[in-house]
Parts: structure tokens; sequence; C-alpha cells
């Protein structure tokens, strides 16, 4: 093995039409599809515990990671912290993770739209009410799923840990 050989170019080792391709071949199989997406703004223990829980819900997990400017949009100036480059490689290197795709809306409906998941995962502090992508999913007869969060692990709390201890 060439381990001096440089990773394929971000643009496509995280694009949809790659994972679109490992898709394929799961359905192949007969394997079950589990997607689900966020910021991934500095990984912590929250979200490993959410994508192990997430992968256990099917044979192979998608995460969409919001692109930089979603995130912007979605939490404002000064985030992202990470680059969605480095996001997208920090949680792809995760076990659980099968494939990761950097996306580029405030929602996750055209990555759902596209890759028509059996089961959509998202954290517990959102609702189906709350999720436009539920509709979308329930639509075609997948299943969404709300796993439980850490309290406490949040990136924003890290955040806030941060600057409390420098002052």
């Amino acid at each position: 093995m060439d381990t001096d050989a440089a990773p394929p170019p971000v643009a496509t080792r995280y694009a949809l039409p790659a994972v679109l391709e490992q898709v394929a071949a799961l359905r192949g199989r007969g394997g079950r599809l589990v997607l689900t997406n966020g910021c991934f703004d500095l990984l912590h223990v929250g979200h490993v515990r959410y994508l192990q829980a997430a992968r256990r819900l099917g044979d192979f997990l998608v995460v969409g990671v919001n692109s930089d400017a979603s995130v912007r949009q979605l939490k404002g100036p000064g985030r992202p912290i990470v680059t969605a480059a480095e996001r997208a490689e920090l949680v792809a290197a995760l076990g659980c993770v099968d494939a990761v795709v950097i996306f580029d809306s405030a929602t996750a409906e055209p990555l759902v739209a596209a890759l028509r998941p059996e089961v959509y995962v998202k954290g517990a502090d959102y609702t189906e009410a709350t999720l436009p992508e539920a509709r979308l999913v329930r639509a075609y007869g997948g299943a969404v799923t709300l796993l439980p969060t850490v309290p406490g692990a949040s990136t924003t709390a890290l955040l806030e840990r941060a600057t409390r201890r420098r002052e």
C-alpha cells in the first residue's frame, strides 16, 4: 500500500455521485441504507455515540455533512470552526460510517430525495414536525428514527466551556 499517495480530491471523495454508486451496490445486495446529516463542527462524544447508534439501524450509514456556507446560514457568523473538508474527513474516519457526502443546502431534503434511505435518523432534539425531511421520507415509505442525545455534548457547549476557561 502506498502510504504517500494523496487522498482523492474532496470534490470527488465526498460528492453525491460517488455515494450514489456505493448505495446502488448496497441495494443490489439487498442492504438497508441509513442516512443522517449535520454540521459536525468540533466532533465530540455525542456525535460518535449518535453515529454508532445510527449505524446499528441498517447495513450502510451515509452521513451528510453541511457545507461551510450552510453551516454559516444555520449557526451564524464565526461558524464553522472546522472546514467542511476536514469535518467530512473526521466523520469518514469513524468505523461506523460507510460514506460521507458534503451538501450545500440548509436542509437535507435534496440528499434524502437523491438517496431515498430506508431509515432517516436525527437526534431527539428534533421532532418529526420540525424535520422537513421527515415528510419526504414518510412519502416514499421510509422510516424516521430520532435518537437520544448526550446531555451537555454539543459544539456550542464545548465552545462555551473553552471560553470560560480562557477568562
